[in-house]
């Protein structure tokens, strides 16, 4: 009830501020696990990637957050779970396989870090758990720059085919998987600057 109850907080706040609006949520599937993989801009994008989805998306977050007043308890209600810092531990690796082989859906930004200009290299992380889970990967590009009152959208593309790699062995299948996530979602973003 407090996921969905902030949901719709949130739905509408963006709405008003920012004209928001998300595209192509058909290639969300309706059931089955699922990692949402997207360009970061801001600290406005966790809820961005999710909001507009029927389905609740969780999230890793810093351990630190967790024991702010407040904010803390609120996004443990959210779903969030922790990381600690300096590296994603076995025990949050075994959280996102589980929530996955539940069949939920899990928001992760390759990147890592929040990056505007393409300079950040993307981390492993997120195919790893993508690979070894057999999730589906859904990549996803936020459009825009949260600017009040002007146009931030969200775009999802098609599941990225990844069948090849699941056979390979080798040091270099993570990165060829992190390249492949990345490309998708670069091709979004082109896409879409070309059609706006």
């Amino acid at each position: 009830m407090f996921y969905t109850f902030c949901r719709a907080l949130l739905r509408l706040f963006y709405r008003i501020l920012f004209r928001f609006e998300a595209k192509n949520k058909h290639y969300v599937p309706q059931e089955g696990g699922v990692v949402l993989c997207s360009n970061h801009i801001s600290l406005l994008d966790p809820p961005a990637i999710g909001i507009l989805l029927d389905r609740r998306i969780r999230f890793m977050a810093k351990a630190e957050l967790f024991k702010v007043p407040v904010f803390g308890p609120a996004i443990n209600a959210l779903g969030a779970f922790p990381v600690k810092r300096g590296g994603v531990s076995k025990e949050t690796i075994r959280t996102a396989f589980q929530l996955l082989n539940d069949g939920e859906i899990m928001g992760i930004f390759p990147e890592g870090t929040r990056n505007t200009d393409g300079a950040v290299a993307a981390k492993k992380g997120a195919a790893m758990i993508a690979l070894r889970s057999g999730a589906t990967i859904v990549p996803v590009a936020v459009i825009g720059n949260y600017k009040l009152f002007r146009k931030t959208r969200v775009c999802y593309g098609p599941p990225i085919d990844m069948s090849d790699l699941l056979a390979e062995k080798g040091s270099d299948v993570l990165e060829r998987a992190t390249d492949r996530i990345m490309e998708h979602i670069q091709r979004i973003m082109k896409e879409e600057s070309a059609s706006s």
